[in-house]
């Protein structure tokens, strides 16, 4: 059975997210949701809300996990028997963001990144506009589903 790690911070979940998520799970015999934090990136919501909203979120593919990841995630990936890293894409911006992490990724552990476009209908979704946008009081919920639009609101009050 093919195992997949797909790592992100997640900070919130998007229906971008899922879509890839959604995606892979068709792909992979199983698929392990890598929660990581981030240390350049300031979270709104803490790593255990994440795991827990993508829980809730992706119960219904019966092969998808999620776990925190603790360290490098290449060691994650072997502690998962993981061969393949999925990264969700939106734009050629991303692929230069994850192209250089791919490449590493492979240099320290051999393990490989397949890249999923984004479908169409969530291309323009990103987890900083998702939090900008609930900063000024702004819809949220079209673009996350509804339990995390309410975690976020809660986190910013």
């Amino acid at each position: 059975m093919s195992v997949a790690v797909c790592p992100g911070s997640f900070d919130p979940v998007t229906n971008g997210h899922l879509d890839v998520i959604s995606r892979a799970s068709a792909m992979f015999g199983s698929v392990v949701i890598a929660v990581a934090a981030n240390v350049a990136k300031q979270p709104l919501l803490t790593v255990g809300q994440r795991v827990e909203l993508l829980q809730e979120h992706t119960a219904m593919w019966p092969n998808v996990s999620v776990a925190e990841v603790p360290g490098l995630l290449v060691d994650f990936c072997a502690e998962q028997g993981a061969s393949v890293i999925v990264k969700g894409l939106r734009s050629g911006s991303d692929l230069d963001d994850e192209l250089p992490m791919a490449l590493m990724n492979r240099h320290l552990s051999g393990v490989e990144t397949v890249f999923l476009p984004a479908s169409q209908h969530v291309t323009h979704v990103a987890s900083s506009l998702v939090k900008d946008i609930a900063r000024h009081g702004g819809p949220i919920e079209s673009l996350v589903p509804g339990s995390v639009a309410a975690a976020v609101r809660a986190a910013l009050t």
